[in-house]
């Protein structure tokens, strides 16, 4: 198996680390083998990938979407470093409200798998960075919701105090005034 998959902190997240395989021209590695990720407990389909560069300092803040267009995410840095942090915010969940973070690079190559039910966001730690996901649902605008980076009530310690958050994200909802997600936590 080119994968090894170890838990991420809170139900249902995953870190992953593909297996490299470097030489004198570089490296290769598979990025996604479908029934490896199955093994592993990862079943919905990835029907869309999204890729974004962002510079030093920017914070893209917490996202999510509600069902029936809720979206898991396998989450990978293609340049650059950035420190990677997902929500829980299932209804009912013992971990509703914690957050779990983690630094992801090109370098180190490892994965996140962000299941439905967790908002999603980064700061960007390198210079620059080129950060590519793959979603199990497609991008559905009436159905986003989103939470503010520095919610008191989840208290994320991000890495950097000064950081570039868009007008959108800035004027986001903290988590009890957010759109919940529905239904209740099962395992």
């Amino acid at each position: 198996m080119p994968f090894t998959f170890e838990p991420g902190g809170l139900p249902g997240l995953l870190i992953i680390q593909p297996r490299v395989f470097p030489d004198d021209r570089g490296f290769f590695l598979e990025s996604y083998r479908a029934s490896d990720f199955e093994r592993a407990g990862i079943r919905l389909p990835f029907v869309q990938d999204n890729h974004s560069l962002s510079e030093h300092g920017v914070l893209r803040a917490l996202h999510y979407q509600l069902p029936p267009f809720a979206q898991g995410k396998l989450v990978r840095v293609l340049e650059g470093r950035i420190w990677d942090v997902a929500v829980d915010i299932r209804p009912g969940s013992p971990t509703f409200a914690k957050w779990f973070g983690a630094e992801l690079s090109a370098e180190d190559h490892r994965m996140m798998y962000i299941p439905p039910g967790f908002a999603h966001g980064f700061v960007t730690l390198s210079d620059h960075a080129q950060f590519f996901y793959k979603c199990t649902s497609e991008y559905h605008k009436e159905s986003e919701g989103g939470i503010r980076w520095n919610d008191p009530t989840i208290g994320i310690a991000w890495p950097m105090k000064e950081v570039t958050v868009s007008d959108r994200d800035r004027g986001l909802p903290v988590l009890r005034d957010a759109k919940p997600f529905p239904g209740e936590w099962r395992e």
